[in-house]
């Protein structure tokens, strides 16, 4: 006797699943809406501040502590912190403004967040290319400014250092090791130059990071972060380290072949904000880069904050009306397609 071949019976789809299905089959038509609002909730939205600063001769502290006005940032909200500054130094050139951070925008800093009744301010960087971080810091001019404002600089690749859950895991290493300075202050502020990368496309307040990891542990010029991925390992050390604010020293930038051998591009302003995807992305339309083809900004967004245009409120000068393209470099892999159309 033959089997009888039972009719195979769909299990009933709940109203909830039944609605999620329609939604997606419709491309979800609804206006502004998005699937990953649908899985994950509302948005990101950030906001940035852009200053015209045509060149470093302004009065810093005073663009400095307009920017933090329109961020929303409060004398309440800073004081009694511990702030630190992390500059870009890279090279011992004073004479090239567009290498390092300009002395006069981290003075600018200094004296705005002391103004806003912060408990301390110091100053701390781990160059990745020079050994000698005091070489570097004498010959960037850094070293006068703050011998003048009694303000201490650290130095983080010597520093005693102890490793943090990665939580980023981007790359496979399981921690990363810290200064152990970045976890007794109560601000990070990352203080970089707008400048093109031959790795990384744009080298922003992200990317910065890197100074921030201990030359001792890491290499030079951090080379096992390099092994690990340089895009791995900017997502990493940002989501672990989660730092307060950027401030990006645009006035004099670096196009071509950056970050050291690039030539000088003058952009003319002062970017920051809160949210460091979002600073990083506005810096990047502002070069007439694409940010959504920088690799490590393109998988930040929504998850360390917002890249796209529309969910990046800009107070001050909109990056339109500031715009100015760097020079990319057509041999360089990293600058390939990467124009903003």
């Amino acid at each position: 006797m033959s089997k009888i071949q039972m009719p195979q019976v769909t299990p009933a789809l709940s109203r909830r699943e039944l609605l999620k299905a329609s939604l997606i089959g419709s491309g979800m038509v609804f206006s502004g809406f998005s699937l990953y609002q649908w899985l994950h909730g509302p948005l990101q939205t950030a906001q940035t501040f852009i200053g015209k600063a045509p060149n470093y001769q302004i009065n810093f502290p005073t663009l400095i502590l307009a920017g933090l006005r329109e961020l929303g940032i409060t004398a309440a909200e800073v004081q009694g912190k511990r702030i630190l500054l992390k500059p870009n130094l890279v090279e011992p050139h004073k004479g090239l403004p567009h290498i390092n951070t300009h002395p006069l925008v981290v003075q600018g800093a200094v004296e705005s967040f002391l103004r806003l009744g912060a408990a301390s301010v110091v100053v701390a960087e781990g160059p990745g290319h020079r050994h000698d971080t005091l070489l570097v810091l004498e010959e960037s001019g850094l070293a006068d400014v703050l011998y003048e404002d009694h303000i201490p600089f650290k130095d983080l690749n010597t520093m005693e250092s102890h490793p943090l859950k990665n939580l980023g895991r981007y790359t496979n290493m399981d921690t990363l090791v810290f200064p152990q300075i970045l976890q007794t202050v109560d601000w990070i502020v990352s203080m970089a130059k707008m400048k093109t990368h031959h790795w990384a496309g744009a080298t922003l307040s992200m990317k910065n990071l890197f100074g921030c990891m201990p030359g001792n542990y890491y290499g030079w010029p951090k080379n096992v972060l390099h092994s690990e991925g340089i895009t791995e390992s900017i997502l990493d050390i940002t989501a672990t380290l989660k730092p307060h604010l950027a401030i990006i020293d645009g006035v004099v930038g670096m196009e071509g072949d950056g970050p050291i051998m690039g030539n000088p591009i003058q952009s003319g302003v002062l970017v920051m904000g809160k949210n460091l995807p979002s600073v990083d992305a506005t810096c990047c339309r502002i070069m007439g880069i694409d940010p959504y083809r920088i690799t490590y900004l393109e998988k930040a967004d929504q998850w360390l904050g917002p890249i796209r245009d529309s969910l990046i409120e800009q107070r001050g000068e909109r990056w339109g009306t500031v715009h100015t393209p760097f020079r990319l470099q057509p041999d360089i892999p990293a600058h390939q397609g990467i124009r903003l159309g």
